[in-house]
């Protein structure tokens, strides 16, 4: 299932019937699992991601291999529909790991033809995390936290996301020869660290000789890095896109239930204006997203694609719930409305895989201006 093309060759980054039909299932899953008031109590419990909805992710609904492709377990599809998944887990700010085993631990292992880990993540029967500092943006060094001796691993690596509740590792690891190198591990000491998203819970990895499997090395190890990182850039942003269409969409029914003075706050000019602005932003946002979903899915400049979606993306998914915050007014600011938890993802979200300024050099140095 490839993206569409429009009669004159460009991409066509609406939305297909198949991708409308998978919103529908998506949404109507999660509103019936993961409604508003279920996530906030589960940010309080001792294990803050919802196993039981991953687990009804991938088994109802199949969505945990959508891009790889069949004879390795997968859907056969594409990361587009992928960045629809993303949207609506975004929209619900579902507590699963999603990101860290659907795209960032499968973009590595899609790159490496791997062939025996991927079908297990594909499945949803095992969930992957790639091991890096969740800040970590595309274009960067190798990182050199782990080091490898003797065939074993040492080192600490934090803010590592999804890896609480992951099954195996990608470990990127540097030999003593100063080989880039990637490795998946199943003997590492998880440790949860405080996360401002309390949705996605960042947990701290430290191995002390840790046996592991290498499964690149040299420049095929930077390429399924550079892979895994470009294509969550690119993925992120709809995720943000989702937090963002929450954000508008809450808020204008908001506007509409909310009275003062005797009549609805959407009916007062300032409010309108703001509510005008935030759909433009969203609406912009929306056209980002999809055209990184794009490159992603084509292969097609992927590196551009995804500095262009975390340049506007992060800044845009901050101000609309921003914005849903305190056109709510008292109440959004309380911890039993649920806008606290999409603020906070927007503020986790535009700092992982690089902040908006890193993605602006980046864009700068590829385009050499």
């Amino acid at each position: 299932m490839n993206a569409t093309t429009t009669d004159q060759g460009g991409a066509d980054l609406g939305y297909s019937e198949v991708e409308e039909e998978l919103r529908a299932n998506v949404r109507a899953l999660l509103a019936e699992r993961a409604p508003a008031n279920a996530t906030l109590a589960r940010t309080e419990a001792e294990q803050t991601t919802d196993l039981a909805l991953w687990r009804a992710l991938a088994g109802e609904l199949g969505v945990t291999g959508l891009p790889v492709p069949e004879e390795l377990g997968g859907a056969g599809a594409s990361w587009r529909e992928t960045a629809v998944v993303l949207e609506e887990l975004g929209r619900a700010v579902a507590p699963v790991p999603f990101f860290g085993s659907c795209v960032l631990a499968t973009a590595a292992l899609l790159a490496l033809g791997e062939r025996k880990i991927l079908p297990q993540l594909a499945s949803g029967e095992a969930i992957g995390a790639l091991a890096i500092p969740f800040a970590s943006a595309p274009g960067g060094a190798f990182p050199a936290d782990v080091r490898v001796s003797q065939g074993l691993l040492s080192g600490t690596v934090r803010q590592v996301a999804d890896a609480l509740t992951a099954d195996v590792l990608l470990v990127p690891a540097v030999a003593a020869d100063g080989t880039a190198e990637l490795y998946a591990v199943t003997g590492a000491l998880v440790e949860p660290t405080v996360s401002l998203d309390m949705t996605r819970q960042l947990a701290v990895v430290t191995l002390e000789e840790v046996e592991g499997i290498l499964l690149a090395s040299g420049s095929e190890a930077a390429a399924a890095l550079d892979a895994a990182l470009e294509t969550g850039a690119a993925l992120l942003a709809s995720e943000q896109l989702g937090v963002a269409g929450w954000a508008l969409t809450t808020t204008v029914a908001y506007a509409k239930e909310r009275h003062q003075f005797g009549r609805p706050i959407g009916g007062f000019q300032a409010v309108k204006h703001r509510l005008a602005d935030l759909w433009v932003l969203v609406t912009q946002l929306r056209a980002v997203a999809r055209a990184g979903a794009d490159a992603v899915t084509r292969d097609a400049e992927r590196a551009l694609y995804a500095a262009l979606a975390q340049a506007f993306a992060s800044g845009a998914a901050v101000t609309a719930t921003e914005e849903a915050v305190q056109l709510h007014g008292g109440i959004g600011f309380t911890w039993e409305h649920p806008a606290h938890l999409y603020l906070k993802r927007a503020k986790s979200a535009s700092i992982a895989l690089g902040t908006a300024d890193r993605h602006r050099a980046r864009i700068a140095s590829l385009t050499h201006l």
